[in-house]
This record gives structure tokens, C-alpha cells and sequence, in this order.
């Protein structure tokens, strides 16, 4: 099996492209392929080197590896070139300066249902001819066979006429000089595959085998936009999620497995993926969903790996410490890590709702209590913490989350934080008898 990734540099890699990107690197890895990628450059205004680096960029991230490219389709001009002299001169294309007035024109005479067809000319873009009779048949794993009759197909341009070539023309041949066996892109391309597809028979080639990915919704059933959330690789990236994750949430999008389990390893993915079970339908991406599946690989991650990864993420090299061990319970993303536990490092928050609620009369003689009992206990970890604590709800007969609150608002300035014991330990003795003292003596 030879698969190819073609996206146009135009953006950033969208999140549909990055699935299309997975499912051809799942199936050339799981028949021991190959994965080719192709950067289709050809809209020179709009394909910069800033959005190529995007691509390979959300590719190094996601950890998709290619066997061989990147291939530059504006680099194969000449190939093209090449192709569309040979089919001029075997009598598969013609030129013609026929306009699009002249096509309605000869609709008109010819019938709404008959695809135009032109009279060679000397000079002008370059027209494919499309056989009169018979049906260029795409056959997709994914819908099916589907047969388009050829008298309704237009003879599509194929060049302009200072020779530049078009999209259905250069990516057939791209296609039949890379050997590529198997066509993975986007149904949003599908009606592009029979003009594909008389090219390659124009040059005596074989179809690859199709298979035409339905687009991606947003949970509100509409195509997937950025009021869904995040539109690109990198958007997610930045946002904390972790490529693992993605790729397997990715996975899931429109490819059913025959077991139930949401959680599947990279390798499992590999081990499993078949395009044949790619389903018809639109999938929904949901960045709750995706929220919830990266909390999962979150927690099930080593802390030392962790811990690595959001330094990275944070840029604080070696100063998360035992942060990491007591907020990995209580955070989805990358992203949710430090508003939970900056606090510890920068100092208490000032959030005036929570210190009302928590730090009135009643709170404050709390913390006087805890303060008392905190200064005498006799090591600082979260099982004689827990222990001093708990004694100080027995005695005032109260919730735990009565006297916890209040200690937290004190500590952090705000309701929420690691668990509080965790949170006391990090902070250490002195640091938070002195933030106890600070909130009792404000006014």
C-alpha cells in the first residue's frame, strides 16, 4: 500500500486535514506501507513557506512520520507539462477558446444534460476529451461503486493556455508517479475523481482504490467551523492537549471498531484500523469529548512525564515540584494546570466573591483555630495535615468543607485548588502560617 497526504498550504492544518492525515498514516502503517507526503502548492499566492512550516509543524506534532517527501507539486511543472504535450498529441486533449458563454451555448443547443464538447483550435486552454458513451465508474470503499455518465461530463480544462497546469490534471499524475495505490482524502474532493480518473485512463493507467472521508461536523450537526472551538492543529496544542489524545479522539471520528473502548493506544489504533470500517455518515467533533479522553491520558501519564511535558508547555524548567502529583486529578488539559496551581507559586488571587462567602466571622474563627493547630503540627505532610484537620472539623462539629474553604481562600484566594492538604504541604510551614496570618489581619 502507497497512501498520500496532499494538503494545500493555504492556513494552518485544519482539524478535518489532520484527521485525513492520521487515517492515511493508520493505514499505511497498519499494511506495513508507505506514507507519502505531498504539498499541493500550487496557488502560489496563498501557499507560503510560513504555511508549509504549519503543516509539517501539526505533523511533527501529532508524531505522524512520513516515508517520503515532502513532495512540492509546484516543483513538478515540467512533469505536468510534459503529460498534458502527450495527450495533445495522442488525440486525448485539444485546445479551445471556448468561453464559459460558448458551454451555456452549446447546452442550449444541445441539451441541459450533454456535456460540452469543443472543436480543436490552434491556440487556447487545454480541453480533456471525455468519451461520448460509457460511464467513468469511481469505486470507493467507503460509498460504494458510482458510476457518472460520460454525456453529462463537460471535456474539463486541464491547462490554461500559457500552460500552466489544473489541479485535476496535475494531481492525477502526482498520483500515477508516486505508485499511489490508495486515494484518502475528504468527499469534498469527490466530484473532482471522474475528471481524475478519465486522466489517468487517458494515459493508459490503472484507478487507485478510493476512499472518500464524509466531513466533519460540530455537535450541532453543522460543518465543523471555529464557533465549534479549535479550528487547527495548533490551536489544540496551544490549548494543552496532548497528541496522543488527539490522535486517538481523531481515530474515533467516523471509524467504529468492533469493541466499545474509547481509549486506544496509538499502536492499538494501528493494529486495528481498516478503511472499510470507515463509516458513511458525518462524524461530530465535540471538544468536550476530547476534553474529557485527554483528562484521561493526563492521569494515566507517569509524573515524571507530566511534569515534563508541562514545563514545557509553561517554559518553567524543574519548579513544578509535587504540584504536578497533586493537581494531575483535577485538570483536562495542559492548559488548566497552572490556573490551578499558580496561586501556590505567585501568591493568593483576590477573588472578592469567594472571600465573602468563606471569610466572614464564622470564617475567620476558623482560621484562628487552624492557625493555633497548624503551628503545632509535628511534620509537615499530608497525612499529619489531614489528621490536625480533621480534628479541628470534629471539634467545631462542622462540614469538612467548612473549615477546608475557608483555609483554601485564605491560602490560595480563591475556592478552587489542588486537594488541601496537597496544597499546604507544597506551600510549607512558614508560608502558609504566614498567608493564614495575612488573611486574619486583613480588614
Amino acid at each position: 500500500m502507497r497512501v498520500r497526504f496532499a494538503p494545500s498550504p493555504t492556513g494552518a492544518l485544519h482539524i478535518g486535514g489532520a484527521r485525513t492525515a492520521l487515517y492515511n498514516w493508520l493505514a499505511a502503517r497498519h499494511a506495513g506501507g508507505t506514507f507519502v507526503l505531498r504539498i499541493e502548492d500550487t496557488d502560489r499566492e496563498r501557499s507560503t513557506p510560513e504555511n508549509v512550516e504549519q503543516i509539517l509543524d501539526a505533523l511533527r506534532w501529532l508524531e505522524l512520520d512520513y516515508d517520503e517527501g515532502p513532495i512540492f507539486q509546484s516543483q513538478r511543472v515540467d512533469r505536468h507539462r510534459e503529460v498534458i504535450e502527450q495527450l495533445l498529441d495522442g488525440g486525448h486533449a485539444y485546445r479551445s477558446n471556448a468561453t464559459a458563454e460558448d458551454v451555456r451555448s452549446y447546452k442550449d443547443r444541445h441539451g441541459a444534460d450533454r456535456g460540452f464538447r469543443g472543436e480543436p483550435e490552434d491556440a487556447g486552454a487545454v480541453r480533456l476529451r471525455v468519451p461520448d458513451d460509457g460511464a467513468t465508474v469511481v469505486r470507493d470503499l467507503i460509498r460504494g461503486e458510482t458510476p457518472f455518465q460520460n454525456v453529462h461530463m463537460d471535456d474539463p480544462v486541464i491547462a490554461r493556455a500559457d500552460g500552466t497546469p489544473l489541479y485535476n490534471l496535475a494531481v492525477a499524475v502526482d498520483d500515477l508517479d508516486a505508485a499511489i495505490t490508495h486515494v484518502i482524502r475528504g468527499d469534498d474532493h469527490y466530484s473532482n475523481t471522474p475528471k481524475q480518473l478519465l486522466v489517468l485512463q487517458a494515459l493508459g493507467a490503472e484507478q487507485p482504490v478510493y476512499a472518500h472521508l464524509p466531513l466533519l461536523h460540530g455537535p450541532d450537526g453543522k460543518k465543523l467551523s471555529k464557533r465549534h472551538g479549535a479550528a487547527s492543529v495548533q490551536e489544540l496544542r496551544d490549548a494543552g492537549y496532548l497528541p496522543e489524545a488527539v490522535r486517538n479522539y481523531l481515530a474515533l471520528l467516523g471509524w467504529g471498531d468492533v469493541d466499545d473502548e474509547t481509549i486506544i493506544p496509538t499502536p492499538e489504533l494501528v493494529r486495528r484500523f481498516e478503511l472499510e470500517r470507515v463509516q458513511k455518515n458525518p462524524a461530530r467533533f465535540d471538544e468536550k469529548k476530547l476534553r474529557w479522553m485527554n483528562g484521561r491520558y493526563i492521569r494515566e501519564l507517569p509524573v515524571a512525564d507530566l511534569t515534563q511535558r508541562l514545563e514545557d508547555y509553561l517554559h518553567r524548567d524543574g519548579k513544578l515540584g509535587g504540584a504536578v502529583f497533586a493537581a494531575r486529578e483535577k485538570i483536562q488539559t495542559l492548559a488548566d494546570f497552572w490556573p490551578l496551581v499558580g496561586p501556590i507559586y505567585d501568591g493568593p488571587v483576590d477573588d472578592v466573591r469567594a472571600r465573602e462567602q468563606w471569610l466572614d466571622d464564622e470564617g475567620r474563627a476558623v482560621l484562628a483555630l487552624v492557625r493555633d493547630v497548624l503551628a503545632d503540627v509535628a511534620e509537615w505532610d499530608t497525612d499529619h495535615l489531614d489528621e490536625a484537620l480533621r480534628r479541628v472539623v470534629e471539634q467545631r462539629s462542622a462540614k469538612p468543607k467548612q473549615v477546608f474553604q475557608p483555609i483554601r481562600v485564605a491560602v490560595v484566594g480563591t475556592t478552587v485548588s489542588p486537594g488541601i492538604f496537597e496544597t499546604l504541604e507544597l506551600l510549607g510551614r512558614e508560608e502558609t502560617l504566614r498567608r493564614l496570618d495575612a488573611a486574619l489581619n486583613r480588614g
